[in-house]
């Protein structure tokens, strides 16, 4: 039996989703919102270089991602910024971001087993090197024990069942 999780995301938010490659996280977004409201990092890294795994550029793509989101905000359009955002200096322009616009910010944490995501990296066609996906894996418990004390308004963690069977409600209220 599935867990039904039903996530309310307000039309005004910033939604950051957070867990290890292979968890999910860019699948799950492409299936619950538009292909124009997520940025995704690997995005970003391929626009830049043709190459969604070079690692030389992170840092050119990640000011790109954030110059994205923030053009979206300014827009005052509902985002999804698409990266492993699992550690608390990785999020901080997100809150900051989301402050400066008046967004409201939701956290979508992916709470999936290791082998879970080293099996799904294992099929994709580009895989991460496992090493990378243990050690992303093991800030998912500290980024569960801090993110509510971050100042997100919003913090949902899905389990592989829950990853399922959500269903986002995104856009409708600008309440918080």
């Amino acid at each position: 039996m599935l867990d039904i999780v039903k996530i309310v995301i307000p039309r005004n938010s910033l939604v950051v989703l957070c867990g290890p490659a292979g968890c999910g996280k860019s699948t799950f977004a492409l299936k619950h919102f538009l292909p124009t409201q997520v940025v995704s990092s690997d995005d970003c890294r391929a626009r830049l270089s043709d190459d969604a795994t070079n690692q030389e550029i992170t840092a050119l793509a990640f000011q790109l991602m954030h110059f994205i989101i923030e053009s979206r905000l300014w827009l005052g359009r509902l985002t999804v910024a698409d990266a492993t955002n699992l550690k608390r200096e990785d999020r901080r322009p997100m809150i900051e971001l989301a402050n400066r616009f008046g967004f409201n910010l939701a956290a979508i944490v992916f709470n999936l087993p290791l082998d879970v995501c080293l099996s799904r990296n294992a099929g994709r066609a580009r895989t991460i090197p496992r090493d990378a996906i243990v050690a992303q894996h093991e800030l998912v418990q500290p980024t569960l024990a801090s993110i509510k004390q971050e100042g997100f308004h919003y913090a949902f963690v899905l389990d592989e069942n829950q990853q399922e069977s959500a269903q986002i409600e995104a856009g409708r209220s600008t309440e918080c």
